[in-house]
């Protein structure tokens, strides 16, 4: 972490794993003050998994902190890496069942929703699907996986910017089969040799590790390309994209008056490569009593310190609801 403008570095004071069923246990743990209010973090990806600094977005004295490692990936098993993983069970739908699993679990009545990316993504669903369990929502680089979002970070459209970093994120994959990337790494990501998985999940994810920062981040390219994290990374992410997530086309902006009386702010990098403004642009003009703040000077990560800045301001005005 490179930016001062989050709350310092606390240590959990409650882990364990839940038994979500379908041979999966999810990593969760509990930080801040066991008698705040209590908000849920969720990681972006899918297959991204949470990290220590995520748990400094939020007051320490005014929140019951719940970060989780969503199934396949981080600190939950079996993990996406290991060849003979099974995905089948390893849907938006899934996801949202063990938030709701993991609320009931730890006695939490209410609570606020965090969600960045694909964690976007999974906090509409969730909320959408259980808002009476929602007080409020802070969502940043929003991702719907509409086809278009899709398209223009798998299939091209971000190649206009960085067509050097695209050279490298094509070449795994043959001339003939570059009109659809995301199934041609499909194809790859699942082969059970090593020698072929691997090369493209390295591949798949150094392409989004390198576009995520407005400015380059070699240690985080370094961090997110490891054999084991970008092979758990690039398989989940591959296989919800194939899968549109299991959303109909449009449903999370679509369905946003489920959840239109649920206080939430929108924090955007003006220029996100990975997830466009345009998706956020799309979520607050459905949904205009959301708050959109626009990061000028930012990108895609949360890391970046306008972005950062933003997210704490938001969690700190709904501290004391």
């Amino acid at each position: 972490m490179k930016t001062d403008a989050l709350y310092p570095p606390i240590e959990p004071y409650d882990t364990g794993e839940l038994l979500v069923g379908d041979g999966n246990r999810v990593y969760w743990e509990q930080s801040g003050n066991p008698d705040g209010k209590p908000v849920v973090f969720l990681h972006g990806g899918p297959g991204g998994a949470t990290a220590p600094w995520h748990r400094r977005f939020f007051d320490p004295e005014a929140y019951r902190i719940v970060l989780l490692d969503q199934r396949g990936c981080g600190r939950s098993t079996p993990h996406a890496s290991d060849p003979s993983a099974d995905l089948r069970f390893n849907t938006t739908w899934h996801l949202v069942a063990d938030l709701e699993l993991l609320r009931r679990n730890l006695g939490i009545e209410k609570w606020q929703v965090f969600g960045g990316s694909w964690g976007s993504a999974l906090a509409l669903a969730y909320a959408q699907t259980h808002p009476e369990a929602v007080s409020e929502l802070v969502l940043r680089g929003v991702f719907t996986l509409r086809r278009h979002e899709l398209e223009w970070f798998y299939e091209g459209g971000a190649s206009a910017l960085f067509p050097d970093l695209w050279e490298d994120y094509v070449a795994p994959i043959p001339v003939l089969e570059r009109n659809r990337m995301i199934e041609a790494y499909h194809r790859r990501l699942f082969d059970p040799d090593p020698a072929v998985h691997v090369p493209a999940a390295i591949a798949w994810t150094r392409w989004e590790a390198s576009t995520v920062t407005l400015h380059p981040d070699p240690v985080l390219v370094e961090k997110m390309t490891s054999d084991a994290h970008a092979t758990a990374f690039a398989r989940i992410e591959n296989h919800f994209f194939t899968h549109s997530g299991w959303l109909r086309e449009g449903q999370l902006i679509d369905d946003v008056d489920a959840i239109r009386h649920i206080p939430a702010v929108i924090v955007q990098g003006r220029y996100d490569v990975c997830t466009p403004m345009m998706t956020a642009w799309d979520l607050h003009r459905a949904w205009p009593e959301s708050e959109l703040v626009i990061v000028d000077d930012a990108g895609h990560s949360a890391s970046e310190p306008g972005t950062a800045a933003a997210l704490r301001a938001a969690t700190d005005r709904f501290a004391g609801r």
